[in-house]
């Protein structure tokens, strides 16, 4: 068995002790034979692979593929997967460029099947890939300790790619909205029910909006190009997530006042 990253907190107490540490176990995380076997299969093997067919029938090359982009949960969905590959990014219309999570988007973008030669075929596109796996194979292993925690260690990085993008104001909160980890934490930091989710995707739109421009006092997702802003979603987040667990370890009365200086 390999390294499983401690948490021995939740909340902004876990949140620290993981910040602190989180490079150490990290490293130890890695040196793991699963995700050293792993990540040496993708290397040697990547290279060999001309279409979208290939790679999906190579079950140890699309785990990795999928890890890499936060997807390992379709990997028994192969005849989807396979359309987001063949499909490519180039048509405007494709599978990938239509779907609202942009991480099939990305994951599309990353092998250009769609290209006249596929980027499998280029020599340093498994550099990239396994630095990605690597990192999101450890937020997974946290997230068996503590599924907050997991969330919050990608918050960044989601969040900071949408609002890098060119894209309209409504289509950044698509983006939000369509993107599973970063709903979760959103909802939970606005105080939102996940049953919001049940409404019309324009109506939705509104409510979270208004909801960020109330708690927030910005309505608009390119708020978080400012690293500030990230930070202090994710506390609101983790305190959040906090009290709906029980306060465990702090006063929910201290939480609600650290809850209100941060508004």
């Amino acid at each position: 068995m390999g390294f499983q990253p401690i948490v021995p907190f939740s909340g902004l107490a876990g949140w620290a002790f993981l910040q602190r540490t989180q490079n150490a176990q990290q490293k130890a995380f890695e040196s793991g034979a699963e995700i050293q076997r792993d990540t040496a299969y993708f290397a040697e093997n990547i290279g060999k692979i001309s279409t979208a067919g290939e790679l999906v029938e190579d079950y140890r090359l699309l785990k990795v593929a999928l890890g890499a982009f936060g997807l390992e949960n379709d990997l028994p969905n192969k005849a989807f997967v396979l359309k987001v590959l063949e499909g490519g990014t180039l048509d405007p219309e494709s599978f990938a460029n239509r779907m609202v999570d942009k991480r099939y988007f990305a994951l599309a973008d990353a092998f250009g099947f769609d290209l006249g030669t596929p980027r499998t075929k280029l020599s340093d596109i498994a550099s990239g890939l396994l630095e990605n796996y690597r990192t999101r194979q450890f937020e997974v292993a946290v997230g068996e300790t503590d599924n907050n925690m997991r969330l919050a260690l990608s918050l960044d990085r989601e969040l900071t790619a949408i609002v890098s993008r060119d894209n309209s104001a409504d289509g950044r909160w698509f983006s939000v909205m369509g993107n599973e980890p970063l709903r979760k934490v959103f909802e939970t930091a606005l105080g939102l029910p996940a049953s919001v989710g049940a409404l019309d995707i324009d109506r939705q739109l509104t409510v979270f909006r208004d909801r960020a421009s109330a708690v927030l006092g910005n309505g608009e997702v390119d708020q978080f190009s400012n690293p500030d802003a990230r930070e202090r979603l994710n506390q609101l987040f983790l305190m959040r997530a906090q009290i709906a667990e029980g306060g465990l370890g702090i006063s929910s009365g201290s939480i609600a006042l650290r809850l209100l200086q941060e508004s």
